[in-house]
């Protein structure tokens, strides 16, 4: 119990702004990462204050977040969910253009090029940052390290299955998006098509929250992606990308020996550092459109 507590006051310090002793890197570092590495085999699911996510009844969007540490990750649709912190930064993942009758325009925009439902060719041009999961053909791959003092949001590439030729790869045409905040590390998988490499496993780092596509084949099959689920040991999970509820309740089943199954009946959900879930837990959220909180 000390180390978790131990852990939980590092990542703060680091969410914070209390940096490592200086070095020749010059950016602030990944709290996600150092941590993962500085703890190797703590068990991250030991946490003294904890609460149920079935029981708790989080604010909608737009609403005041609980406290200065907590975030709400609100399911748009499909691949697409909105971060809203309690300094008032939003950022919206697989974005397409559209988050519903909201009149918000989200401080960053995160992007995968996979299927036109995970992208758009124009986005919004008052959006302060848009982050391409995908580089130029002819260029790098994509790399990303936004700090926006509250929020870091940074990228690590994976390659996708091509869309024009069978049996071809697109190298690097993928990003799995991680947004720290608040002491947290949420990462968003994308249209991910293959299980990441070590090195790709070690630029993760730590995930307290992970939002996976269970689909079923079109991103990972089933079975490769309980391997990964298995192996990350995040505390919360949230399924996206699900067409219908066979592919859906396979994960489930499949998530349910070492995984609570939690189905609040909500599109979002709040969580903070200090209360996460006791045992790791699929928190099946239901996809809606954003609309404005005096928007009748």
């Amino acid at each position: 119990m000390f180390r978790s507590h131990l852990i939980r006051a590092l990542a703060l310090a680091f969410a914070c702004g209390l940096a490592l002793p200086a070095t020749a890197q010059e950016r602030r570092p990944s709290h996600c990462i150092a941590i993962a590495d500085a703890a190797p085999g703590v068990n991250w699911f030991d946490h003294a204050a904890v609460a149920d996510p079935q029981e708790a009844q989080p604010a909608a969007f737009g609403s005041p977040l609980a406290d200065a540490w907590s975030v709400r990750l609100n399911y748009v649709a499909h691949a697409t969910f909105l971060l809203e912190t309690a300094q008032g930064l939003t950022a919206a993942t697989d974005y397409t253009g559209f988050l519903g009758t909201t009149a918000l325009v989200p401080d960053v925009v995160t992007m995968n090029h996979a299927h036109e439902t995970h992208w758009t060719a124009h986005p919004d041009p008052a959006i302060p940052h848009v982050l391409r999961g995908w580089g130029d053909a002819a260029g790098p791959p994509a790399e990303h390290w936004l700090d926006l003092e509250h929020m870091i949001i940074r990228n690590v590439t994976t390659d996708i299955r091509s869309r024009w030729e069978a049996d071809s790869v697109e190298k690097d045409g993928n990003s799995i998006f991680i947004f720290e905040v608040g002491g947290l590390c949420i990462g968003h998988l994308g249209h991910l098509h293959h299980e990441p490499s070590e090195a790709q496993y070690a630029a993760i780092g730590r995930l307290d929250v992970v939002m996976a596509p269970v689909d079923g084949g079109m991103t990972l099959d089933t079975a490769t992606l309980l391997r990964m689920m298995a192996r990350m040991k995040a505390s919360v999970v949230i399924p996206m990308h699900w067409f219908g509820g066979l592919t859906l309740q396979e994960f489930l089943d499949g998530m349910s020996d070492g995984f609570d199954i939690s189905r609040p009946g909500t599109s979002h959900i709040e969580l903070s550092l200090r209360d996460l879930p006791a045992r790791p837990t699929v928190v099946v959220l239901e996809p809606r459109w954003l609309r404005d909180p005096d928007d009748t």
